[in-house]
């Protein structure tokens, strides 16, 4: 099992959908980081050499944001966002829907379970 960017990758998978199990690396950053180790899409992870799981580490260290700084920066934008008092940060403060999406209905995985109100049927 080949460990990258301190996530430990699936050795029986293919390389293209192993390494999207490292956050802030989807489909797109994959097939682009074995294109450029020029890696078989094909092959399975546990068919790489030792140095090719090396370059590829050395690509996402060098070229990409993942992981721990990732999530550290997103955190960081929607606490600045929050600390402003704009629009969008009293949303996340309220943990309601942030771009604009209807809350009259739906919303439930934003909002939470329903809470039940006493006398509002008639």
């Amino acid at each position: 099992m080949a460990r990258i960017a301190g996530v430990n990758i699936p050795s029986g998978k293919r390389v293209v959908i192993a390494l999207q199990y490292i956050h802030g690396i989807g489909s797109n950053f994959a097939h682009k980081i074995v294109e450029q180790n020029n890696i078989d899409a094909s092959r399975r992870v546990n068919e790489l050499s030792d140095a090719e799981v090396m370059a590829i580490r050395e690509t996402i260290d060098r070229e990409y944001r993942v992981e721990g700084d990732l999530r550290r920066e997103t955190s960081m934008n929607v606490k600045r966002l929050m600390d402003l008092g704009c629009y969008r940060g009293l949303r996340h403060r309220r943990s309601l829907p942030v771009r604009g999406q209807r809350t009259h209905t739906n919303a439930r995985t934003r909002k939470g379970p329903a809470k039940a109100i006493a006398g509002k049927k008639k």
